[in-house]
């Protein structure tokens, strides 16, 4: 579908005001249209949650319309629900390129925390996202196939890594990959989503270089002390 840019025309047809500003042009590239699209979007759900955010404020900060979002992505949950999973894809994704199966078991598992710990201190708007969703109890989320098929391999490498460790005699035996991977996002989420409430209450600067280093750290110790046998 061809994008088309409005002019402002004057009563006669055609006829454009005199030293009228050439309204910018777009090519005709939908999956880079769609990708923008949703790169804003991002922020404003993040920032704003579903209610607040505003598709006239996405459409105008992508040079597009209303009618072109809606025509991508049907309405505004549908565009909301389509960030919720490109999130998630983009992490799911990143994962999948740490070859952890090339690792020793504890190393392995290092990077996993590490990464994970990383990825959420600077995607802030990913972290916020998942505290709308839930707050929206879980309702968007659980209309997604993909999300669910997304976070398979995150379990299943878990999984992995876990029965590698117990055959090398490193990890102890009956360890549940869905309660890790819930531990690691806990310690890693906590650290951006109540940096605010929690830096304030006991007077720690949470995003100091120092305190994240030494934070980093402490989260992937404690995950693979839990680990070991």
């Amino acid at each position: 579908m061809n994008e088309l840019v409005h002019e402002r025309r004057t009563g006669k047809a055609g006829a454009k005001p005199l030293g009228a500003r050439k309204e910018p042009t777009r090519t005709n590239d939908p999956e880079r249209t769609k990708a923008n699209i949703l790169e804003v979007a991002e922020a404003e759900f993040g920032e704003k949650g579903l209610a607040g955010a505003r598709i006239d404020e996405i459409a105008e900060a992508t040079r597009t319309s209303k009618r072109m979002i809606y025509y991508y992505f049907g309405s505004k949950e549908g565009l909301y629900l389509a960030v919720l999973e490109e999130s998630y894809r983009r992490v799911r994704d990143v994962e999948a390129e740490l070859h952890l199966q090339d690792l020793e078991p504890e190393e392995a598992l290092r990077r996993l925390v590490a990464f994970t710990f990383d990825h959420h201190l600077h995607h802030e708007n990913y972290i916020r996202l998942v505290m709308s969703e839930n707050i929206n109890r879980g309702q968007f989320l659980a209309q997604s196939r993909r999300i669910q098929d997304l976070n398979v391999p995150a379990i299943d490498a878990i999984r992995k890594i876990c029965e590698r460790g117990v055959k090398a005699g490193q990890f102890r035996k009956g360890l549940d990959p869905v309660d890790i991977h819930a531990s690691i996002s806990a310690l890693s989420f906590f650290n951006v989503s109540n940096r605010h409430t929690f830096g304030t209450i006991f007077k720690v600067d949470m995003q100091s270089p120092a305190y994240i280093a030494q934070r980093r750290d402490n989260v992937v110790e404690m995950i693979v002390r839990f680990c070991r046998k």
